[in-house]
């Protein structure tokens, strides 16, 4: 569909420097689109010397031409209000100002007069300011302009030979932006364009061959639309030539805080950290000066109540008062699904795993970042921190992480930017060491919260300073129930698991490299225990909530022993309410490795989630049978080697589902605790019961639809020696 053209009935348009180049196109197009055009030119040359008025007659009397409107005007743009006078002698009125006279004094720096210097400054930077001016009151006047500024590629970002025209040409950058904030509330609507086209200007820095190439017509369609109507962008910087149109924006690294409280700021500390200064890849985009100073002044704000706090506590000498007036600078994360997709993989999802899509393929429509994840953002404000604390004195390599709580206030985004703040929470003086807690709060772009966590650290040999022995803040544990799991799930780590799993933050060496595994005392690398920690989460959310990410409320856990990368966790589960109880085995050693855990959900979990043979159908009690009959026949995984699953429909719905797990011989409600199935089946309870009592046969169920087999097809067919009335 072809759009409405841009029209400007009505409107009057001063352009500067017309009477060639760009300044010619720009004021043939706002004539043949019924603007009244005035047509300004000097008439000197590109050195600024000289004047006539033939360079302004010819472009009006091209227009006049063609059926147009326009006057010439033929004053220095130092002369202003001149140049707006004629407009509004001739129109009554000034709609539009394109500030585009220019001329050129190339020398290199050590070779520049001063004539060289001011000229061009009067030319460029005061000129675009005295035509700027005269036309200001007019527009505020009427509610309406539109304003547009020249500036350059060497204004942007410099030019050998051109300190002059560059100065000049980013001064005009500076003045756009103030004057797109001052005009906003009056309609002025102001803009800055960095051209490059075929002109007497640059022909002086290119060759002729390119100069016939880069026609001004390139450029003219965006000086026409950022002065129409419609057009509703102000402050904007765009790069312009051959028909190619770019916007501009400023760019910051993240930058690092190297001020400390009430410590000594120095040179050193910024070479130290040059690396993390200069860094661009993570950034931010400012555009305004709020966004600018903002940061600065926020952490600024901060490290004044903690240097004061810092002070009041070493008044008393305290070192628990000390360490919990400390005030980290608070940090940033941004994250993308390949972020969540990456975590997930380190906490043990895999394609072989049935609900893997939500997980690992950011188009799936129930695309899920797990909960888990809501200690990453943390963890690199811990890390930050973390050696920092005043009166406590903390060896990096002897701490131990004793404990972690994660809750979240909604679920986590599936890509973000998020801010987190640091506290120490409280210090307990453990005779053998400190233990410090750590809360620590995450917040989204809108200040809402996100997450809360709390980090507890064993300092190995940094007790006996006098500090109290508990603390109100720590977020109590629970005990494990003596009676048999309601569910457990186990599950092989890769071997790989650990080298994965850092790529999410957590780089410490311990995890990777031997010899430093060695150093702290272990055989080989070891496993993050926030690792562990995210593979018991999955556990529990998919044993108890479907894997509906949103039912998380939060997490608590010890970790008591290490886990070696390869070895296979086993998660123990105990329903209670809304809360399930946990604690998390290694199978090959049957250590216990997290104890005293347990999950809150935002609601209890229903029957058919919690225990699938509570719902009232017929095959409950042979499934049962079949239980107890792979408890007593070990035979049986002989001639069955393979994971079944059973989906078990009634009125339209899935009521209930079992696996029949022959490779470790059992038969239990819910999906495969370890792996995924190899073969799915879904029927009805009625069509089951039909078929294990011979009534119907199991191919001609499958061929009328009333049995839906996925997976290894063939595998069904051994299933007639467990269900032997079925044939398969």
């Amino acid at each position: 569909m072809a759009s409405s053209p841009l029209r400007f009935d009505g409107k009057v348009a001063l352009v500067t420097g017309a009477g060639n180049g760009l300044g010619k196109a720009y004021a043939l197009e706002f004539a043949a689109r019924g603007a009244s055009v005035v047509v300004n030119d000097l008439g000197g040359n590109i050195s600024g010397t000289g004047s006539g008025s033939r360079a302004a007659d010819k472009v009006v009397d091209e227009i006049r031409a063609k059926g147009g409107k326009a006057v010439a005007n033929y004053d220095s743009v130092e002369l202003g209000e001149k140049l707006v006078q004629t407009a509004l002698d001739n129109f009554g009125r000034i709609d539009i100002v394109v500030n585009n006279a220019g001329i050129l004094r190339d020398k290199s720096f050590v070779r520049i007069k001063d004539e060289d210097w001011d000229i061009i400054q009067r030319v460029h930077l005061r000129g675009t300011f005295q035509v700027t001016r005269a036309a200001w009151p007019h527009m505020r006047k009427q509610g309406y302009g539109r304003i547009i500024m020249v500036t350059s590629a060497a204004g942007i970002y410099g030019n050998f030979g051109q300190a002059n025209y560059s100065a000049a040409k980013l001064g005009i950058v500076g003045l756009a932006n103030t004057l797109s904030i001052e005009g906003r509330k009056n309609n002025i609507l102001v803009n800055t364009i960095a051209p490059i086209a075929g002109s007497r200007l640059t022909e002086t820095v290119m060759t002729k061959e390119m100069v016939d190439a880069l026609k001004p017509e390139y450029v003219s369609p965006i000086v026409v639309f950022l002065s129409h109507d419609s057009c509703q962008d102000t402050g904007g910087l765009f790069e312009v030539g051959a028909g190619f149109f770019a916007k501009l924006r400023w760019q910051r690294t993240e930058g690092v805080l190297l001020r400390e409280a009430n410590e000594i700021l120095d040179a050193e500390k910024v070479r130290d950290n040059w690396d993390r200064i200069t860094d661009f890849n993570k950034v931010t985009y400012p555009e305004s000066i709020r966004d600018s100073m903002g940061k600065i002044m926020q952490l600024s704000g901060e490290m004044m109540e903690a240097e004061k706090a810092a002070l009041d506590a070493a008044k008393t000498k305290d070192p628990v008062a000390m360490a919990k007036a400390y005030r980290a600078p608070a940090q940033e994360y941004t994250y993308t699904e390949r972020d969540a997709m990456l975590y997930a993989l380190g906490v043990g999802v895999s394609t072989r795993q049935p609900d893997h899509l939500k997980f690992l393929f950011e188009l799936a429509d129930d695309f899920s970042v797990i909960p888990s994840f809501g200690v990453i953002p943390a963890f690199g404000c811990l890390l930050e921190s973390t050696g920092k604390i005043p009166g406590i004195k903390i060896d990096p390599t002897k701490i131990l992480h004793g404990e972690q709580y994660l809750e979240l206030y909604k679920p986590l985004p599936r890509s973000g930017k998020l801010t987190s703040t640091f506290r120490v929470a409280d210090v307990m003086d453990k005779k053998s060491g400190a233990l410090l807690l750590y809360n620590i709060e995450t917040v989204d772009e809108k200040g809402e919260k996100v997450a809360f966590n709390q980090f507890s650290t064993f300092v190995v040999g940094a007790g006996n300073f006098g500090g109290p022995k508990t603390s109100k803040e720590a977020t109590p544990l629970v005990d494990t129930p003596s009676r048999a799991p309601d569910a457990f799930m186990e599950e092989k780590t890769s071997v790989d698991q650990a080298a994965l799993y850092r790529l999410s933050g957590d780089s410490n060496p311990l995890h990777i490299d031997p010899s430093f595994a060695a150093m702290g005392g272990f055989k080989t690398p070891i496993l993050h225990g926030l690792c562990t920690f995210g593979h018991s989460v999955r556990h529990v959310m998919a044993s108890f909530a479907n894997n509906d990410m949103e039912l998380f409320k939060a997490v608590k856990v010890r970790f008591v022993k290490p886990v070696l990368p390869g070895q296979t966790l086993r998660t123990e589960m105990w329903k209670d309410g809304n809360r399930i109880l946990f604690r998390t085995k290694v199978m090959e050693t049957n250590d216990i490795v997290i104890s005293g855990a347990y999950i809150d959900l935002h609601k209890a979990p229903s029957t058919k989630t919690e225990t699938q043979s509570a719902v009232n159908l017929k095959s409950t009690a042979l499934f049962e049978m079949m239980a107890e009959q792979a408890k007593s026949s070990p035979e049986m995984s002989k001639k069955v080697n393979a994971i079944f699953q059973w989906n078990i429909k009634q009125n339209g719905e899935i009521a209930a589902v079992w696996t029949m797990d022959m490779k470790a011989n059992e038969v239990y409600p819910g999906k495969p605790r370890s792996g995924a199935a190899e073969c799915t089946l879904t029927l009805t309870d009625d069509t089951f019961m039909d078929m294990v009592s011979g009534k119907l046969d199991g191919q001609r169920a499958f061929l009328s639809g009333k049995l839906k087999v996925e997976g290894q097809i063939m595998l069904a067919q051994k299933l007639s020696s467990i269900l032997p009335t079925s044939k398969m």
